[in-house]
């Protein structure tokens, strides 16, 4: 975001000494706008003023778990949203104007629909560093605000009163978590996001109270995983690589069959089914040799960890 408070109303930049950038710049970054959730998270403390945090914090990790060896940096989802949200303070207000709305009147009802996106960013290995060794791949999660919609009491249809005009631009999609990792490499993908995740159910069952206008104003959360590509969507969905037999990420296809068949199909999978699938494949109940177990999995062969909603993805 430009440095609004930089900028001259004139449009001419103005340069002003560094302390002053810096307080301008806290006010961008997440962990400085106080707010409050009701009721209370689970699983996430009630400080709203943190900053960057270890990307691993917040993981439980299990006796038969791989410690994740990695470097992961990321604000904490609810904290980077409310930033997310004071960022758009202007917009909100000006839609509630265009809208006619009474802003003295408009506290509660907000909803807010956030697209997650996550994906490989390639080779970042360093040429010539004498750094510390890190896997020389790197995977990036971050969200866009999509929309903020309003529905008053008497009224049946919520109101638009911010829609992101250009939702797949890097202007509008905000990071919550850089990690040095690769994106095939489950364990430690599900080390770092889990605890995102985590954050992101409790959120689901609460509301957020956020001054807003000067008015505090309470806001509910929708998310939709559509930026994840389709590897990503396997890889979240612990679903074998794109080589497998199973090629869709929806329903239980075979290439044999899909090629067969290029118009009937429904979807059959989902989430819940796919962690029971992952638990057949981990503890064999019926004794069957190796491909006998792949073919009643259908091609689940790690624990999914992050529920994406069957709707068309990035591709």
């Amino acid at each position: 975001k430009m440095y609004r408070t930089v900028k001259a109303t004139s449009g001419r930049q103005i340069f002003q000494p560094l302390h002053t950038l810096r307080s301008a710049e806290k006010e961008l970054l997440p962990g400085f706008h106080q707010y409050e959730w009701q009721p209370a998270l689970k699983n996430v403390s009630s400080t709203w003023d943190v900053g960057i945090i270890d990307g691993l914090s917040g993981w439980a990790s299990y006796v038969d778990d791989v410690p994740a060896d990695t470097i992961a940096r990321r604000f904490r989802y609810d904290v980077a949203l409310v930033s997310a949200l004071k960022d758009l303070e202007e917009d909100i207000m000006e839609g509630l104007r265009v809208r006619g709305l009474d802003d003295s009147s408009c506290t509660s009802g907000f909803t807010v629909v956030v697209k997650e996106s996550c994906d490989g960013m390639g080779d970042v290995s360093e040429k010539h560093g004498s750094g510390p060794a890190v896997p020389e791949k790197a995977v990036r999660f971050s969200f866009t605000i999509m929309s903020i919609n309003i529905r008053l009491d008497e009224e049946k249809d919520a109101v638009t009163i911010f829609q992101e005009e250009k939702p797949n631009s890097e202007l509008s999609c905000r990071p919550l978590c850089l990690m040095f990792v690769d994106e095939s490499d489950h364990e430690t993908l599900t080390a770092i996001l889990g605890p995102v995740v985590t954050e992101r159910k409790s959120m689901l069952e609460s509301r957020l109270i956020l001054p807003i206008g000067g008015m505090q104003r309470s806001f509910r959360f929708f998310f939709r995983g559509t930026g994840y590509d389709e590897k990503m969507v396997r890889e979240m969905e612990g679903l074998e690589a794109s080589g497998s037999t199973y090629v869709c990420t929806l329903c239980d296809s075979t290439r044999a069959e899909a090629s067969k068949n290029m118009v009937l199909h429904s979807i059959t999978r989902s989430h819940g089914e796919n962690l029971e699938r992952y638990e057949i494949w981990r503890t064999n109940p019926f004794s069957e040799s190796a491909d006998e177990l792949r073919d009643r999995v259908k091609g689940v062969s790690a624990k999914p960890f992050m529920e994406t909603q069957p709707t068309l993805d990035a591709l």
